[in-house]
């Protein structure tokens, strides 16, 4: 099975300053920079409210002179601390209020709304200087948040800042061992022309409510599909841990006594086999009891921030009569975040837990640049005005 390699940021060099230059609000530890940079686009700013998260980033990519980290809240950012000429600029805002483990409470709330603080700076910008092309990306709870009136909220500013918008899914599986879904909206002030269907794998029914709503300007570009979504691959990514890294017998009796009959049968089967495979698991709280979920498949659940236990995912390793528990290692988590050559030296293993499970997936980020927001930014997909053109000329 063929994993996404892993990806460094792209070296500086005398070709880099004519790129097309993006910035990228909300960077965290900088993965999208690292997707960006993989598809031919220069990251000249970023800005990021958390400083264990600015540390990473510094620690990974250096102190550049031709790029600018302006730490701190995005609603103090201002128009004119922007780069002049962007080409792109991208926003991971915080997903705390949309997703389905939150409470909820949508662009209103203390964190989701930082959406407004992102597009007001576009506004700022000024309609000859903000960039041609944007990018939202957050969890797919954006789509069901509030009846889906958070996400056509959205589309409806990016449109009153000239942006149609165009709406999709894509899950981190496609390329790495990791269940991770995300949503991404695409704001184009010259936007392609329509995809003759609507409802691609990236569109799929469950997202295709602000296309028939008539106060929005949206479209949707063609793109061609995804890798398939993959079976398999944890268990190549898995680090090889001392014994002393693996919990003790106790704590690992306790792990197998919270779990389910069902769970506990289907453990018992894997580990009669003679080779060793291996499991992600979560903590729960089933019925006001603490349990432990194994995934039934060789694919690592989502990874998230480890503010909590329960956030936290455990690797199972199991065969040959033999079942061994740990946490996942923060090099694991680099991996099935398709940055395993991400500088990890000196860092708090909570700092990596939170920095890389509140992140985009590397080869995702590349993905959708290659196939979508180059091609944009370059002119080379075909607009709606040139296939007008082309109607009338016909």
């Amino acid at each position: 099975m063929k994993i996404a390699p892993t990806l460094k940021s792209v070296p500086t060099g005398p070709d880099v300053a004519s790129k097309p230059t993006a910035a990228e609000f909300f960077a965290g530890i900088g993965l999208v920079r690292l997707g960006l940079e993989q598809a031919g686009l220069s990251v000249v700013w970023s800005n990021d409210i958390e400083p264990a998260k600015q540390e990473m980033y510094e620690g990974h990519f250096g102190k550049d002179d031709g790029h600018v980290f302006k730490p701190g809240d995005v609603g103090k950012v201002k128009g004119s601390d922007m780069p002049s000429n962007l080409a792109l600029a991208w926003a991971s805002f915080p997903c705390t209020d949309l997703s389905l483990a939150g409470w909820r409470r949508g662009l209103s709330g203390s964190e989701s709304s930082t959406f407004w603080g992102f597009t007001n700076v576009l506004d700022e910008m000024g309609q000859d200087a903000r960039p041609p092309v944007v990018a939202l990306e957050n969890v797919v709870g954006f789509a069901t948040s509030h009846g889906g009136e958070d996400l056509a909220t959205a589309i409806r500013e990016l449109n009153r800042l000239g942006y149609s918008a165009d709406v999709l899914t894509l899950d981190a599986r496609r390329f790495v061992p990791q269940s991770r879904p995300r949503l991404f909206v695409i704001g184009a002030l010259n936007p392609p022309a329509d995809e003759p269907v609507p409802n691609s794998e990236l569109r799929p029914d469950w997202l295709l409510a602000p296309f028939g709503d008539p106060s929005l300007r949206t479209h949707r570009a063609k793109l061609p599909t995804p890798p398939p979504p993959l079976t398999s691959g944890l268990s190549d990514l898995v680090e090889q841990v001392a014994p002393d890294g693996w919990w003790e017998e106790k704590r690992r009796d306790a792990f197998l006594g919270s779990l389910s009959p069902m769970q506990a049968e289907r453990l018992e089967k894997l580990k009669a086999q003679a080779n060793v495979t291996y499991r992600t698991a979560y903590r729960r709280t089933r019925n006001g009891k603490p349990t432990w979920e194994i995934r039934p498949d060789d694919i690592s659940g989502c990874l998230r921030t480890a503010r909590g236990g329960s956030s936290k995912q455990a690797v199972v390793e199991v065969g040959n009569g033999a079942v061994r528990v740990r946490w996942m290692t923060p090099l694991e988590y680099a991996r099935l975040m398709g940055a395993g050559n991400y500088t990890l030296d000196n860092l708090r293993s909570n700092q990596v837990l939170f920095g890389f499970g509140d992140a985009v997936c590397v080869p995702v980020v590349s993905w959708l640049a290659k196939h979508y927001l180059v091609p944009l930014v370059l002119g080379s997909l075909q607009t709606r005005t040139a296939l007008k053109l082309a109607v009338v000329n016909g």
